[in-house]
C-alpha cells in the first residue's frame, strides 16, 4: 500500500531546457516545467482543451541526464511524488512551492 502513497506519473512536454545547478558538494538539481494537457465539455457541448504546468525536480543521475538529453518541446514521462514547500522571497514575502520530485524519467 505504501507504494501508492503520494506517487504520481506524468506525461507532457518540457516547457523550456532544463536549469541545472551544481551544489558544492558536486551533486546537481535539474529543475523544468512539464505541460500537460486534458480535455472536457463546457455548457455549450464544445470540447476545450486545457494546460496545466507541473514543476519537476530530479537530482544526481536524473538531473545529468536531463541536463545532456532533454530540451524545450521534449516530451517526458516522470514519475515520483508530490512535495510543497515554502520560502521567504527577496522582497519579505512567503511564497509556497509545489513540485513533483521525480525518481523515474522517460524519454518518450
Amino acid at each position: 500500500m505504501n507504494k501508492i502513497q503520494n506517487h504520481v506519473k506524468l506525461i507532457g512536454h518540457l516547457g523550456s531546457d532544463p536549469e541545472i545547478k551544481t551544489l558544492d558538494s558536486g551533486r546537481k538539481v535539474a529543475n523544468f516545467r512539464i505541460a500537460t494537457n486534458g480535455y472536457y465539455k463546457n455548457a455549450k457541448g464544445e470540447r476545450v482543451e486545457e494546460t496545466q504546468w507541473h514543476s519537476i525536480v530530479l537530482w544526481g543521475k536524473l538531473a545529468e541526464i536531463a541536463e545532456e538529453h532533454l530540451e524545450k518541446g521534449k516530451k517526458v514521462a516522470v514519475e515520483g511524488k508530490l512535495t510543497h514547500r515554502s520560502y521567504e522571497a527577496k522582497d519579505g514575502e512567503k511564497r509556497y512551492v509545489t513540485e513533483i520530485i521525480g525518481d523515474e524519467l522517460l524519454m518518450l
